[in-house]
C-alpha cells in the first residue's frame, strides 16, 4: 500500500524561518507522531501538506494527490482538527451537525450522535459554555462523521486533562485498526506520542533532524548519567548532547546497545522523547 501521506524535499522561505527539505512519509494503518518546540516548524510543515501554503520546493502527495479543497473528494478524506475550535460559539453541537451534514456527501448523522454520546457532550448547551476538553472532542466528533481515510490533528491534545487525552487516544487507535486510515499527529505531548505513535519525526528549526519508527528510536537511544571523569573517556561520537552539572553530566546516546560494550561499567538508562527533544535542542552545554 502506498503511504497516505508522501512529503519529500518540502521548503518554505519566510526570509527569518526557512524549512530545510523536510522529508515525512505515513503508512496507512500507522499514527505518524510531529514533534518539535516552539518554532521548529511543526505548523508550517502541516500547512504545506493540507495546501494551505505554497512551498517553495519540493514534493507533497495526499492520498496519492495533491491537496485541492475545491475538490469534494478531498474534503471528504481529509478529517482536520487543529488546536483551536473552529465552530462558532453561539452554536449547539446539533447545529454543528446539521451545518455540516450539508457540506459532506459522506456524513453519517447517527455516527455524529453516536460521538456526542460517547463523548458525554451536551445537546442544549452553546459552544461557548464548552470547556477546552469538550470543544476538542466536538472538533473530533465532526472530523470522524463524514468518514475520513485521513485525520491531520494539530496538538489535539494541548491543554487536556490525561482522563479526556487518553479518551481521545482511544479513539485514535481505533480508527487506525482499518489499515487504509492514518493520522498525522502535532503535539508538544511526548508522552502521548510515546502510547499511541507508531512513527515520530522531530523538527528542530526547520529541518528533520531524527525520523523513524518509535520503538526502534527509543530501543536505540539511551540516557547517560555519570561523574565528569567517566564522561572524559568517552568517545564524543557516541555521544548526540551532553550536559555537565553541579554533581554530574548527563549526555544522549546514540546506540545504547553498542555503548553498553564498548562501555560496561557505565549506566545507559532508556530514555523517552522528550529526552530526545531536550538534549537536541540544547545541544553540547560541556
Amino acid at each position: 500500500m502506498a503511504d497516505l501521506i508522501e512529503v519529500q524535499g518540502l521548503c518554505k522561505d519566510y526570509g527569518d524561518f526557512c524549512l530545510d527539505h523536510v522529508d515525512l512519509a505515513l503508512p496507512g494503518g500507522t499514527i505518524l507522531g510531529l514533534i518539535g518546540e516552539n518554532g521548529a516548524g511543526k505548523t508550517t510543515t502541516l500547512k504545506a501538506i493540507l495546501g494551505l501554503i505554497r512551498p517553495n520546493g519540493g514534493t507533497v502527495k495526499v492520498l496519492g494527490r495533491t491537496v485541492d479543497w475545491s475538490d469534494p473528494a478531498c474534503r471528504e478524506d481529509i478529517g482536520v482538527v487543529l488546536d483551536e475550535c473552529a465552530f462558532h460559539d453561539p452554536l449547539k453541537a446539533p447545529q454543528v451537525g446539521k451545518i455540516l451534514s450539508g457540506s459532506y456527501r459522506n456524513w453519517d448523522a447517527p455516527l455524529f450522535d453516536a460521538y456526542l454520546d460517547r463523548f458525554g457532550l451536551p445537546r442544549n448547551k452553546k459552544i461557548k459554555e464548552f470547556s477546552k476538553g469538550m470543544k476538542m472532542k466536538l472538533s473530533i466528533a465532526s472530523a470522524l462523521a463524514h468518514h475520513p481515510r485521513l485525520l491531520v490533528l494539530d496538538e489535539a491534545t494541548a491543554g487536556l486533562d490525561p482522563v479526556v487525552r487518553s479518551e481521545l487516544l482511544d479513539e485514535f487507535l481505533a480508527f487506525i485498526q482499518d489499515e487504509d486510515h492514518g493520522i498525522l499527529l502535532s503535539s508538544h505531548i511526548t508522552s502521548d506520542l510515546e502510547k499511541a505513535a507508531d512513527y515520530v519525526t522531530y523538527l528542530h528549526k526547520g529541518r528533520a533532524v531524527l525520523r523513524g519508527a518509535k520503538d526502534e528510536l527509543l530501543d536505540s537511544y539511551g540516557r547517560l548519567v555519570c561523574a565528569r571523569a567517566d564522561l572524559a573517556a568517552v568517545d564524543p561520537a557516541l555521544l548526540e548532547g551532553v550536559r555537565v552539572g553541579q554533581f554530574g553530566c548527563e549526555a544522549l546516546v546514540r546506540d545504547r546497545q553498542a555503548f553498553r560494550r564498548r562501555y560496561p561499567e557505565l549506566t545507559v538508562d532508556p530514555v523517552t522523547l522528550e529526552d530526545i527533544m531536550v538534549f537536541t535542542v540544547r545541544g553540547d552545554e560541556a
